[in-house]
């Protein structure tokens, strides 16, 4: 009997001191997990399709993000659903615990990455921005203007420019960049449908597409949005009365690569599709990309009897009613040019 009851209380003695063992290897686990990870500034991780446990923690103590040790295993173990990790492109924040990292793998919450777009900005400026962007998969750079106006929905012989809504757009990595294009695009599209179905009445244009142009010219123009509705106002009066626009940007639009800065007379003289000291009416395309205050001017121009605008070299315009006044404006301008260089 003495016997027997030894065995039972060294079974009761064995249970409860693999009951705390258990229970400290348990701790030390969690503890583990709720260490912060080896980083100290932000930093992109890419966890590629296919990874499993081992392959996980290779990548990991390959960089130095964790110490390799069998507690990652373990932990992995006794916590399955922190195994069921998704392969993509991760940010990394200092103080954050291998815990959080793991819940972040496994929910998917890959990194944002984001493209500003100002207002103003060319199709170039836009491939430029998209072929320098990270993680972001390139597709268009060598096919032709057709071949994107086909996935844009645009018709054959369009020009893309002005069809792309000038804002900041977020991307995961390995996203596409003509799916950045076709976001900004149905921007676009909905911003002038928008505009057109609610502009003013008597209006020089026959399609939305001429205003999206005179907003493009609006934009280039002037950056103060109190100023284009005015703006949009001398050049819808001009067209009602057949006199050209004699607007610089679409010049300097015009000469494309030879523009240097400066727009001299013979650069006036030069015919072009683009030269509106030449033409008469609008432009056959955008020169750039409008922001809505931009379209909406477009849209609701002021009713004025304004025909001439000129800088006032402090970033605003004056606007005048006749080729005098204009001409005053001009002179003013250039003796307070003359005087601050």
């Amino acid at each position: 009997m003495k016997y027997a009851r030894r065995i039972l209380w060294l079974i009761i003695f064995l249970l409860i001191l693999s009951g705390c063992i258990l229970y400290t290897f348990y701790r030390q686990i969690q503890n583990y997990a709720d260490t912060a990870i080896n980083i100290h500034e932000t930093t992109i991780f890419t966890l590629p399709a296919g990874t499993g446990r081992a392959g996980l923690e290779s990548l990991l103590a390959e960089q130095k993000i964790i110490n390799s040790a069998n507690n990652f295993q373990w932990l992995l173990r006794l916590e399955p659903q922190l195994a069921q990790f998704k392969a993509g492109t991760y940010r990394l924040n200092p103080g954050m615990s291998l815990r959080a990292m793991l819940a972040m793998f496994y929910a998917g919450k890959e990194a944002q990455f984001s493209l500003l777009f100002i207002e103003g900005s060319r199709f170039e400026d836009w491939k430029k921005a998209l072929h320098q962007a990270p993680y972001l998969k390139q597709t268009i750079e060598n096919q032709s203007a057709d071949k994107l106006a086909q996935q844009l929905g645009l018709p054959p012989c369009q020009s893309l420019e002005g069809w792309f809504y000038p804002d900041t757009y977020y991307y995961t990595a390995e996203m596409n960049d003509i799916d950045i294009l076709k976001r900004a695009h149905q921007r676009m599209l909905t911003a002038v449908e928008y505009e057109w179905q609610g502009r003013a009445s008597n209006l020089p244009y026959k399609t939305p597409y001429q205003m999206l142009i005179m907003a493009s010219i609006i934009e280039k123009e002037t950056g103060i949005d109190i100023e284009r509705t005015k703006v949009a106002s001398v050049f819808i009066n001009r067209l009602k009365k057949k006199m050209r626009l004699q607007t610089d940007p679409t010049v300097i639009y015009g000469l494309g690569d030879k523009y240097r800065g400066v727009l001299y007379r013979s650069d006036l003289d030069k015919p072009s599709p683009y030269n509106t000291y030449l033409i008469v009416g609008l432009p056959p395309s955008p020169i750039a990309m409008p922001g809505r205050a931009s379209i909406k001017a477009a849209a609701h121009p002021d009713e004025t009897d304004y025909f001439y605008f000129v800088a006032t070299g402090n970033g605003g315009h004056i606007f005048t009613t006749n080729i005098n006044d204009h001409n005053q404006a001009v002179k003013h301008y250039r003796q307070t040019k003359d005087k601050n260089e």
